[in-house]
């Protein structure tokens, strides 16, 4: 008798379970894009590109009220790893009251995010990524649930014990958008694994506050960026602003600019960018022009142009 009970038990536990399993929904999405690009006074002249990326999304709400979710981004030969086809990949487990935790594996960014919202610097210009707090893999995010109406909180925290520094790191950040078009955010992070400081003085701090305001048609958003490190030697500023304006409901204009100022350095880099973009049914067409002088700091080094035309889809 005592056998039966078991397998009857064992049977219903394995029914619970392929039922909580069926409640989950799974979906797939995609994106593709081709273009070509011109850069001057580089060896990479004029050449084409490409990108493609799946996503495969997963999740349900168990019996408790928590929804849990996983993310995973087919994406070969990224910065990942170049012999699997796994890229970004996260866990999120959420509730209305609790708010949410997202454990990422790879693609995680620090809730301070990065030194610059516009990143005009990545355009093929060889600069320096700048110093901010440390985005490693294996990062928890949490996001508080709503306290206060037009007020988000989001902390991190990333294990770090790479190049014989064993100090964590953690990054907290407020958003407040109260007022209707208006959007403040703030943050302060920690970077323990600076792997551009030959010793621990590169261990540094992270502060970003970010500004944008949007009436109408025309948006205006401005940042300022201060890495601190051990030593002044370490010390970084990003400043940037851009403006953006919508024509109609599928062509955006949109014009910025980037200053990265170092310590040591006594000339600053500039970047500026004007962007175009038509969207319709999935597709959209863009265009840029990218320009950056002083490239590492230096008045010697030719400035760089780049243009680019491209089409991306969405699917």
């Amino acid at each position: 008798m005592n056998k039966l009970k078991k397998l009857g038990l064992t049977a219903l536990a394995s029914s619970l379970v392929v039922t909580s399993a069926s409640a989950g929904a799974l979906s797939v999405s995609g994106g593709a894009s081709l273009g070509v690009k011109n850069d001057s006074n580089s060896a990479n002249g004029k050449s084409w590109t490409m990108g493609n990326s799946v996503t495969i999304s997963g999740g349900g709400e168990l019996d408790n009220g928590l929804s849990v979710s996983i993310s995973f981004e087919l994406d070969n030969g990224d910065s990942n790893s170049t012999t699997t086809p796994f890229d970004n990949h996260s866990l999120t487990v959420s509730s209305d009251s609790l708010g949410s935790l997202t454990f990422f594996g790879h693609g995680g960014s620090t809730a301070v995010g990065g030194a610059s919202p516009l990143d005009l610097w990545d355009n093929g210009s060889g600069a320096t990524s700048p110093d901010r707090a440390n985005p490693s893999n294996n990062m928890l995010k949490y996001t508080l649930p709503s306290i206060v109406d037009g007020l988000a909180a989001v902390v991190s925290y990333t294990p770090n014990a790479s190049e014989g520094m064993v100090d964590s790191d953690s990054a907290w950040n407020l958003t407040y958008t109260g007022v209707e078009g208006l959007s403040v955010s703030y943050g302060q992070g920690t970077d323990s694994d600076n792997s551009s400081a030959s010793t621990s003085d590169g261990k540094g701090d992270h502060d970003k506050l970010v500004i944008s305001y949007a009436y109408g048609p025309i948006t205006a958003q401005w940042s300022d960026s201060e890495y601190t490190g051990g030593t002044a030697a370490y010390n970084e500023e990003v400043n940037t602003w851009k403006l953006s304006y919508t024509v109609s409901e599928n062509i955006s204009v949109t014009y910025a600019e980037e200053t990265h100022e170092e310590a040591s350095s006594a000339v600053d880099e500039e970047f500026s960018a004007v962007t175009a973009a038509y969207t319709s049914g999935g597709v959209t067409l863009s265009l840029g022009q990218w320009s950056g002088e002083n490239m590492g700091n230096s008045a010697t080094v030719k400035d760089h142009e780049r243009w680019k035309l491209g089409a991306s889809f969405a699917f």
